[in-house]
């Protein structure tokens, strides 16, 4: 990459106003695009000038003055042969006043508005000009800027690039013409020469709405370069070396035989996919993806049976420990009568547990580890690792899931397989984007007898109502989940509205027993209680969001969520997920404030239309946006600046369609169009 300092086309001061952007090399700054354009090739008279119109005029100024009333402002009135305007400025420099002397000629580019008093435009742009001064032939680029750098500072920076430098040569085509002909798109110069000096207003219509070809040609490089990093992080895992663990279906056969419930369809196919890359001698990388209550924990459960046979340890982690504690719970249950042992680490338990555990770890006796963060600790050793699994794996950052990867090299040789879960359906232009370094299944369907939950809205002024529902629900013989509201600004207000919420249910439901869970309790307090819930000895639990992952209670048949217009789609679903687990008719009710935004009455409206987690996903991909969505700024994939996954998803499918032929053809031109667009992201391989 070409640094700018090194074309000694700009000072000192420029190089650091134009850092300031984070424009340090050729191609950064060539690739700082317009967000908008303003038509400066022409002046409009005084008298033709239309309200709210961004419109440019030249004329003569009559008079500057500087009024105090009702606060400090330069007030100047020009005119030109068809009549005359003020110009108001409440932020002016001095120097300014230079400008504004008495019949000097200016031009003023901006918007006109009537006031009480006068026709006007407020802080327009203005420059001095002479009669005869010749205006633009060409629509005016705008760039987006930061504080202490202005519009001529990155126009002239550009411009120097196009006239004093080879950017012809520079940006030359890296690929064959035949890569690009196939969907007639022109080459990198001519595309964004084309959208910093556009023709015609045309011409801008269709940059401004991202469908001219030159913007085409950039999206689809850009997910070129996104879909080559992620493949080739992809071939790079294939080159590993991982031990094969063959299925021998002992213990498989015996544990499928113990369950209460038939696998459906969609989980056999996500198993079958799975034992296959088990088998492989690299390493599994697939990312097991399903709605609420879909049963992804019986198939990673079979997928560790298949590790546990091949006497190779197993990983299970999860964010949270509440979650956590779910999964030991579950696994103990269903694999002790097998004689395999499940073990238990986590941040928060004993010291004598903790060296138990880590002893069972190290020496070879736990066949699984479940844990959270704390499976990540230098000191917990695993004899042989042969499988990892992630619950809810966005949840953790990319060194984390590194940390973990490294748990099971032997010999810096040996790579454990990994398996990732995910309960946030991901919509399919997500998938293919940011997880084409991985393979994905899918369970799509959910195990037979379920019935489907019912979604109510209730302004909070109902509240009542939704008491004496509770009440019917329990003295019924189910249960209830009473989620308090998610306050973001402070962990300690969200504390005290959940035990204040508690202390009034409590007064409230003399006869009924209450439950508190948060997530500042010690664990074996939150264990204690989520079983008492479990076991039915509490009746309504109050709780914060700490269960919107993992808790199944079966009997529980209705949740109230308070304030629910504060929360996110993904999580309004994660947490209606809790009710419903078993066959019994269940509600959930969301109880918002009587003025919602318009963002809150659109989430509200699809969590309330929808029980389907891909398309509430997608939806909220659609509101929120991939950043968002799934946390991937932590995540070490590059983050799309110019490529929007709905509206260019075409585009991506070609990039994906070609990336791993690319990689094979042309190994140097697809590095260096790495290179060229990914110099400044994170380019660690996604773990």
């Amino acid at each position: 990459m070409t640094s700018l300092a090194e074309l000694k086309l700009f000072t000192p001061s420029v190089l650091n106003k134009l850092k300031k952007l984070g424009l340090e090399d050729v191609f950064s700054l060539a690739m700082h695009l317009p967000i908008r354009y303003i038509d400066e090739t022409i002046v409009t008279p005084i008298r033709d000038i239309e309200m709210g119109v961004l419109s440019q005029i030249e004329a003569e100024v009559i008079r500057a003055e500087i009024v105090y009333k009702p606060k400090k402002m330069l007030i100047v009135q020009v005119k030109d042969t068809s009549g005359s305007l003020q110009l108001r400025f409440l932020h002016f420099y001095p120097s300014q006043m230079k400008m504004f002397e008495s019949g000097n000629r200016i031009r003023i580019l901006g918007e006109a508005r009537h006031n009480l008093f006068a026709f006007e435009m407020i802080h327009p742009q203005c420059k001095l000009t002479r009669e005869g001064d010749e205006l633009p032939e060409a629509l005016t680029p705008i760039y987006s800027l930061v504080a202490g750098v202005g519009q001529k500072t990155v126009k002239d920076a550009i411009d120097k690039l196009f006239h004093h430098f080879d950017l012809k040569n520079y940006l030359k085509d890296l690929f064959s013409p035949s890569v690009y002909e196939k969907l007639r798109l022109p080459n990198l110069y001519e595309s964004i020469k084309s959208i910093h000096h556009p023709k015609d207003f045309k011409e801008v219509a269709s940059h401004e709405a991202f469908s001219s070809m030159s913007y085409k040609r950039i999206i689809f490089d850009e997910f070129l370069a996104q879909q080559l990093s992620l493949r080739s992080n992809y071939l790079i895992r294939r080159a590993l070396t991982a031990t094969p663990l063959k299925a021998t279906n002992k213990l498989t056969n015996i544990f499928m035989g113990h369950l209460e419930f038939d696998l459906t369809h969609a989980q056999k196919k996500v198993i079958q996919e799975i034992k296959n890359d088990l088998e492989k001698n690299y390493p599994m990388q697939r990312l097991l993806q399903g709605d609420v209550g879909s049963g992804k924990t019986v198939v990673a459960t079979i997928a560790a049976l298949q590790v546990i046979e091949n006497g190779s340890q197993v990983a299970f982690m999860a964010p949270t420990e509440i979650l956590a504690e779910q999964h030991y719970r579950k696994l103990y249950k269903w694999l002790t009568p097998l004689n395999i042992k499940v073990a238990w680490l986590t941040g928060s338990q004993s010291k004598k547990n903790r060296e138990t555990s880590l002893y069972m770890t190290q020496s070879g006796e736990a066949h699984i580890v479940v844990g959270t963060h704390a499976l990540f600790q230098e000191h917990v050793i695993f004899k042989k690792l042969g499988l990892s699994i992630i619950d809810e794996q966005h949840r953790f950052g990319v060194e984390q899931r590194l940390a973990l990867r490294k748990k099971g090299e032997l010999n810096k040789v040996i790579e454990p397989h990994q398996l990732m879960m995910s309960a946030t359906p991901i919509p399919r232009t997500l998938s293919m984007s940011y997880f084409a370094d991985l393979d994905v299944s899918v369970i799509d369907e959910l195990p037979k007898g379920r019935e489907a939950i019912v979604t109510k809205l209730f302004s909070e002024d109902r509240r009542d109502e939704i008491l004496k529902r509770v009440h019917e629900v329990c003295h019924a013989g189910a249960q209830v989940y009473w989620v308090c509201p998610l306050i973001e600004e402070s962990e300690v207000l969200q504390l005290q509205t959940a035990e204040e919420t508690y202390l009034n249910m409590q007064s409230h439901f003399k006869n009924l027993k209450v439950g508190l869970v948060h997530g500042r309790m010690k664990s074996s307090e939150k264990q204690k209680v989520m079983s008492d819930f479990v076991k039915g000895d509490i009746q309504l639990l109050v709780a914060t969001t700490v269960i919107e992952v993992g808790v199944d209670v079966p009997n529980a048949t209705l949740m109230v969520i308070e304030n629910a217009e504060r929360m996110g789609l993904s999580q309004l679903h994660q947490l209606r997920g809790r009710v419903g687990r078993g066959s019994l008719k269940s509600t959930c009710i969301l109880l918002f404030q009587k003025k919602l935004s318009e963002l809150a009455r659109q989430r509200l409206k699809v969590i309330f239309e929808n029980t389907d987690g891909f398309i509430i996903a997608q939806e909220d991909l659609n509101i929120r946006g991939p950043g968002e969505f799934l946390g991937v700024r932590q995540s070490g994939v590059p983050m799309l600046r110019i490529a929007n996954l709905n509206r260019d998803f075409k585009l991506l499918e070609e990039a994906k369609t070609i990336a791993d032929q690319l990689l094979e053809d042309y190994p140097e031109a697809s590095h260096l169009h790495l290179k060229r667009w990914l110099s400044h992201a994170n380019e660690r391989v996604k773990v």
